[in-house]
């Protein structure tokens, strides 16, 4: 469902005020909600002259470094399949580089140590080599693997050879007969196909422009190759939301989308961290996932909402320009102003046989309570101190979902008539009064009691 005209209207007005203010020669984005593109704009021309031709929804604009979310998919692909681990160094899958120490979790989150960049001419502006040339140029790590968070081009080059070795094909079949094809994203190819936008440099002190050059990256064409259109990139948008067409698992997603690394600049409070080929983002205590792009004549963003999957796209053909910072953030905060989200009711679903652990129970003497929402357990409040969700894993059998608990198992005990005598989580016992002595309580319990 499109979104209500009011709403579309200042959606179009901030795009028309970023392209004037920014001097885009064009802006295109568009708003997903539910898994759907509701709303899409385009303002300027694709050579930025007042004569040319307007940009439009069909209009490819190279998508920068948005490419290495598709390369990370596609290696998180590789190990659900069994095929690889991520704790696997890079040399035991492709051996000969001056890198191979570094694991394939530690590429996808740029804490490999890997240069950021190329040693000799600006690859993002030349012609590249293939896989041999880029091994045999200086491309000696910066830093021991594993050290800090250090983004990397160079790393996406790896793991786009990585899907090779593997493949048997070039990275870029890999992920058009993995991905591409299987989500209906036809226009997203490789090298502008179609209507696509001339990529320009716009002068800082006139309204003047130059263009930039268009070539294949050749072994680095995994760092930021691809190009792309506002509904294939908003279909990638679903995607990140969870309509993933059943292409990646429910829990590889999220894993993909936990911080593995924080962006740690100095003398700044962190915002923004790295997930498995995501960039993640904290806004306020709102989590965000998605990825900025940038290529010489080109500049995109795509941005998902981590907690109801609203995401907004966004892409503009200039090298350089203070009009992309805000802008996906801005048209997000205007959808949730004019048109939020729908509220589902609700109504009673919970299972009554789950009413046995509800309320009050004691660690030691401290208090907690238990409640049930949804299919979950509920013990204190997550995000606060040791609070987490639990899910069911069995008879008698929950596991963590948050925080301390993430991944630990909380079992039931029962007495011989079947009643709940206590919660054991991770050898942590909850019993209903603070150190009862019919619980089994580790260490035991005074004879004295409470005194």
């Amino acid at each position: 469902m499109d979104l209500e005209p009011r709403t579309a209207a200042r959606l179009d007005h901030r795009l028309a005020t970023a392209q004037r203010d920014g001097r885009l020669p064009s802006v295109v984005a568009g708003i997903v909600r539910g898994g759907s593109l509701v709303w899409r704009g385009a303002v300027g021309t694709v050579d930025g002259r007042a004569a040319g031709a307007p940009a439009d929804d069909d209009t490819q604009y190279r998508m920068g470094s948005i490419t290495k979310t598709f390369v990370g998919v596609c290696v998180l692909r590789l190990r659900d399949a069994g095929r690889l681990d991520l704790t696997d160094r890079f040399e035991e899958h492709v051996p000969g580089s001056p890198f191979g120490r570094a694991t394939l979790e530690q590429l996808l989150s740029h804490a490999g140590g890997t240069p950021a960049e190329t040693e000799g001419p600006w690859w993002e502006r030349t012609p590249g080599g293939d896989w041999d040339a880029l091994v045999a140029s200086p491309t000696a790590p910066r830093f021991r693997a594993g050290r800090r968070f250090h983004y990397s081009n160079v790393g996406y080059g790896a793991l786009g050879r990585l899907l090779e070795v593997h493949h048997g094909i070039g990275w870029a079949d890999v992920v058009r007969t993995e991905l591409l094809e299987p989500l209906g994203m036809t226009r997203t190819t490789t090298r502008p196909t179609g209507r696509a936008a001339q990529g320009l440099a716009v002068h800082p002190f006139a309204d003047v422009l130059h263009v930039e050059p268009e070539h294949d990256g050749g072994a680095m064409a995994p760092a930021g190759q691809l190009w792309t259109t506002v509904p294939d990139l908003a279909r990638w948008a679903a995607f990140l939301g969870g309509d993933t067409a059943g292409l990646l698992a429910a829990d590889t997603l999220a894993e993909m989308c936990e911080p593995h690394h924080v962006n740690d600049e100095v003398g700044q409070p962190w915002t923004g961290a790295h997930g498995l080929g995501w960039q993640l983002w904290n806004v306020d205590g709102e989590r965000f996932a998605g990825h900025g792009g940038s290529m010489p004549g080109f500049l995109a963003g795509l941005r998902v909402r981590l907690d109801d999957g609203d995401g907004v796209v966004v892409m503009a053909n200039s090298t350089a320009s203070p009009a992309l910072r805000t802008l996906s953030e801005d048209l997000l905060g205007l959808v949730r102003e004019e048109a939020p989200a729908p509220v589902a009711a609700w109504s009673a679903s919970g299972d009554p046989a789950l009413l046995e652990l509800v309320g009050t129970w004691h660690w030691g003497s401290s208090t907690t309570t238990a409640r049930v929402v949804g299919e979950h357990l509920v013990l204190g409040e997550p995000g606060q101190a040791r609070g987490s969700r639990f899910a069911p894993a069995g008879p008698d059998a929950w596991v963590g979902l948050d925080g301390y608990h993430t991944g630990e198992p909380l079992r039931v005990v029962r007495r011989p008539d079947g009643t709940v005598s206590h919660l054991d989580l991770a050898s942590f016992r909850f019993t209903r009064t603070p150190y009862d002595p019919g619980a089994d309580v580790p260490g035991g319990v005074d004879d004295l009691g409470w005194h």
